[in-house]
């Protein structure tokens, strides 16, 4: 795609991140990937996940995600984890925490304002959230908490896309 004046159309990039990159940010990352597919978008916006821990790096997605996403007819298995690293700030345009602990490590690796300000709670994208701004780690739990935390993700990651939208379907990044 390119704009009007010929020049390719840069895609707006996003990178959920959570403690392993095997429950929550797999979860938000099979979510917006469908809607981008689902809309027609994957020249215009990219999405992946990644970690604050090493932990898990090269693991599938932990077997409750799988299942909690494929029962809703997302696919993650072909997810494997991965550690964010500090200098992937100038790959992304948006950076989303799913708790106020991520939000505070990866605002301390950020090295510049410009990266600081890259960094959100995805919660504060959910108008229906009731003031929650953390989405539980559901790992130490069962599958029940998995569908509950996956809930959470849908109804923030469609408030998201929502608000991505507009600029997307302009060209705008």
């Amino acid at each position: 795609m390119r704009t009007r004046d010929g020049d390719p159309i840069a895609a707006f990039r996003v990178c959920f991140v959570c403690t392993g990159n095997i429950c929550r940010s797999p979860m938000a990352e099979a979510v917006l990937r469908s809607l981008i597919t689902s809309h027609g978008y994957e020249q215009r916006l990219q999405v992946t996940s990644a970690s604050t821990g090493d932990w898990h790096v090269g693991e599938r997605a932990d077997a409750r995600t799988i299942a909690a996403l494929a029962a809703r007819g997302y696919d993650a298995s072909s997810h494997r984890a991965r550690q964010f690293e500090v200098d992937e700030f100038a790959q992304h345009d948006l950076v989303l925490a799913f708790d106020r602990g991520q939000e505070r490590i990866l605002r301390g690796w950020a090295t510049s304002d410009l990266d600081q300000g890259k960094v959100q709670l995805l919660m504060t994208f959910d108008p229906d959230g009731s003031g929650t701004m953390d989405v539980p780690d559901p790992y130490y739990s069962d599958a029940a908490m998995f569908d509950g935390v996956l809930t959470m993700i849908e109804r923030a990651t469609f408030a998201l896309f929502r608000q991505l939208e507009p600029g997307i379907r302009q060209g705008v990044s």
